[in-house]
């Protein structure tokens, strides 16, 4: 797609409000925000953003439940969530918009690495592998009589703990009992590592990079191993805001789009690295962001680099589209871990929360194709693949879990056929 076609004019539906204040947290996926006010696409859509660094995803929640945010940078189960009132504000929240796919990874403290290359040296250094490495070491453990490993993830309601907990009871490690689980602020997580609060962590980009280049950790495996193209976050609004300024939430979702879709040229990414760290956006330094910039990630200091040019991924494979599928994966897991009662209809409430309508509304205003489907069978994809939109085929990537599972909730929505 051309720069060209997506800076069409914008809608004669002039936004309600125009001033409006967003909140992020210091990760390199906040780039479709930054590069939306750095590039212009919000002005372009009559929109004076101020973007706020928010120090958790606690503080995004609670501020735009109440109103002192707009809208958030938020992870993908957030609105679901608070829709639900698991988070005790019984706010309602939407998202129309995927920010990306990608970017987590399971990163442990050297001194930890050490021990499972001592334990199962041949499967900790294989990503796939390397949870054998940890079942046996916590079994090893448990026979020692010795206190449970510390993982950290960035919230209660993530996909940060939902990767997590899937990736350790795939091997029969049981999340609330063999090992213990802790919330901690992205940006901390480094920290706690080095100082040993913590065996490990799933988190977003740069921290596992940071780690490594620290030399205070090694990474284990990626979201890329373990669910290839993985919901992440979302653009997150109240169902009130979004009822109250409909034509400001529209161009919210344009803005955005342009933003996805440049990021998503490769010759934009080095620009895009210097904006995320220049600013202090991302507080890092620039060769941290490997990765992000040109694919090549390290699984550790002694390890060579590696491509993974799906590690983040903005627009391509229909980043940006708000599935109900992974709506309905996520409310899943809350149900599979005791965080949501299983008597609720996961279709219904995918379908109230995530709005593939709306995105489509502001898609079609730029010409750019949408799925003609809100669901897609999730997980039976182990290579490139094309579904069907308005205008056409979109490509799209594989989505296979290490494991080799699919989900079979999304598969029996959509009839099996996607």
């Amino acid at each position: 797609m051309e720069l060209l076609t997506v800076m069409a004019p914008i809608s004669n539906d002039l936004p309600e409000k125009v001033s409006l204040n967003l909140g992020f947290i210091p990760l390199t996926d906040c780039a479709p925000l930054v590069i939306a006010k750095e590039k212009g696409f919000f002005s372009a859509e009559g929109l004076a953003v101020n973007l706020h660094s928010e120090s958790s995803w606690a503080n995004i929640r609670d501020k735009v439940s109440a109103g002192v945010l707009d809208a958030g940078h938020m992870l993908a189960p957030m609105p679901i969530a608070a829709s639900l009132n698991l988070d005790g504000l019984n706010t309602p929240m939407l998202s129309a918009l995927s920010l990306g796919l990608g970017g987590n990874a399971i990163t442990v403290s050297r001194g930890l690495y050490q021990k499972l290359l001592e334990v199962n040296g041949q499967s900790v250094v294989e990503p796939l592998n390397s949870i054998v490495a940890l079942k046996d070491l916590i079994l090893q453990n448990q026979n020692k009589g010795l206190k449970p490993l510390t993982f950290a993830h960035v919230f209660p309601f993530s996909c940060h703990n939902y990767l997590l907990r899937y990736w350790l009871a795939s091997a029969g490690i049981d999340p609330d009992r063999d090992v213990r689980l802790v919330v901690i602020p992205p940006h901390l997580m480094v920290n706690a590592l080095a100082t040993e609060q913590i065996d490990g962590f799933c988190v977003g980009e740069p921290w596992n990079s940071q780690a490594i280049a620290q030399d205070v950790g090694a990474t284990l495996i990626t979201s890329v191993d373990i669910w290839q193209n993985s919901p992440e976050k979302v653009l997150g609004v109240t169902c009130a805001w979004a009822g109250q300024y409909p034509n400001t939430h529209q161009a919210l979702i344009r803005a955005l789009l342009k933003s996805a879709l440049w990021l998503e040229q490769t010759e934009h990414r080095a620009e895009a690295c210097a904006l995320l760290t220049e600013k202090d956006y991302v507080p890092v330094n620039p060769s941290v962001l490997r990765v992000f910039e040109c694919g090549e990630f390290q699984y550790g200091v002694d390890k060579p680099v590696v491509q993974l040019p799906d590690f983040n991924v903005f627009y391509r494979y229909a980043a940006t589209f708000p599935w109900l599928s992974h709506a309905e994966w996520i409310i899943g897991q809350m149900q599979r871990w005791g965080h949501l009662q299983a008597s609720v209809n996961i279709p219904e409430l995918a379908a109230r929360i995530y709005r593939p309508d709306l995105y489509r509304q502001a898609a079609q205003t730029l010409s750019l194709p949408c799925p003609i489907y809100d669901r897609k069978n999730e997980g039976t994809h182990p290579q490139g693949w094309n579904i069907a939109s308005d205008s056409g085929l979109i490509a799209m990537g594989s989505d296979t879990f290490f494991d080799q599972r699919s989900d079979e909730l999304a598969q029996r929505c959509s009839g099996g056929n996607r």
